[in-house]
């Protein structure tokens, strides 16, 4: 049994977080940190989670640092993970950030786009990129893994295979993403407020998302080439998920069939991606509340034009179920445990 601290608890990472690894058979929630609400009762801070927390330690970051847990979970804003992070892998305890402070391999790419110096530029050599899919291996040897952002996920998982298999042209790549308005966070904010968005759809983080570069690198290690994505997200009313349509060229002569081969080779034993059967299409509500990634593609030989579609719910599979399947891979647990609930319907 793992004693398990989520620093950063009450935003809605962390509280998916909780949800999920109440489920897990193997751990037990023993530290949990916030800012803003830990001068009220654990009950009233968390209340989804009334009478299943009993006995977690609850307080403020820097009081909750030095409490005993063996792994960390670290749900904070970008430049707040770093330290921390730093702080816990000195006590040699395991930390899966949910933030972007180590998802870059260039340290001079993370200042530019989050436009910030780095706290902890020595770990970033060290860390992985917490995309199971991809860099399992690795993330079975690694204390420290960096999960990725939920728009990447979605894009990188639907055309990671065709890349690698060098079936697609790297060049006019464009990502057209869907997204509810949890993914702005829980704290207010005008843009994500449910009146404001409801009836409406809008695209935001024009001309380049933050999300972008994180693309652009792991889709570029895939081809063994510069990728350059342009990608568009754009906020609907909706609480949870992401749908991301992917339009892009196949090489000369690569068949449909290749395509297909393709996704078989990458996914076809993977616990949390799902082909679409023939007829069907990815749907965000199929994917609700669970770490499941559903993915579709429709190709035409004759136009060489793909369109590969791809649904995640992105407080699990794009951030916290994301987060517990990387922990499982480096702590040798089952990589399905906490992770096993079906999606929810309707």
């Amino acid at each position: 049994m793992k004693r398990v601290a989520i620093f950063g608890a009450t935003g809605y990472t962390g509280f998916e977080l909780i949800r999920l690894l109440l489920s897990h058979p193997r751990v037990r929630i023993s530290v949990l940190t916030s800012e803003q609400y830990s001068e009220q009762p654990l009950d009233q801070a968390f209340p989804p989670f009334r009478g299943r927390l009993s006995g977690a330690a609850f307080g403020k970051m820097e009081k909750m640092l030095s409490a005993g847990f063996d792994a960390a979970f670290l749900a904070l804003p970008h430049t707040v993970s770093a330290p921390v992070a730093e702080t816990l892998l000195a006590r040699r305890i395991p930390v899966v950030d949910l933030s972007a402070d180590f998802r870059f391999r260039s340290i001079p790419l993370y200042e530019s786009v989050y436009a910030v110096r780095h706290g902890s530029p020595a770990l970033s050599a060290k860390a992985v990129y917490g995309l199971p899919e991809v860099y399992r291996e690795a993330l079975r040897k690694t204390r420290l893994a960096a999960v990725p952002g939920c728009f990447p996920t979605a894009v990188i998982l639907g055309l990671y295979p065709l890349l690698a298999e060098g079936l697609i042209d790297p060049k006019g790549i464009v990502a057209d993403c869907k997204t509810g308005v949890s993914g702005g966070g829980r704290s207010p904010s005008l843009g994500f407020h449910y009146p404001e968005v409801e009836e409406g759809v809008r695209p935001y983080g024009l001309p380049k998302h933050r999300h972008n570069p994180e693309m652009d690198q792991e889709l570029s290690q895939a081809a063994g080439k510069k990728v350059s994505v342009t990608f568009v997200p754009h906020l609907i009313p909706m609480v949870r998920g992401i749908l991301a349509t992917c339009y892009v060229m196949l090489r000369p002569k690569v068949s449909p069939e290749a395509v297909e081969a393709a996704y078989r080779k990458h996914y076809g034993k993977e616990p949390f991606v799902r082909m679409c059967p023939s007829g069907f299409l990815p749907s965000t509500k199929d994917v609700a509340g669970s770490n499941f990634c559903d993915i579709a593609f429709r190709a035409d030989a004759k136009t060489r034009r793909v369109v590969v579609v791809s649904a995640i719910d992105n407080l699990v599979k794009g951030a916290s179920g994301a987060a517990v399947q990387c922990f499982n891979l480096m702590t040798g647990f089952p990589e399905e445990d906490g992770l096993r609930a079906a999606p929810l319907f309707p």
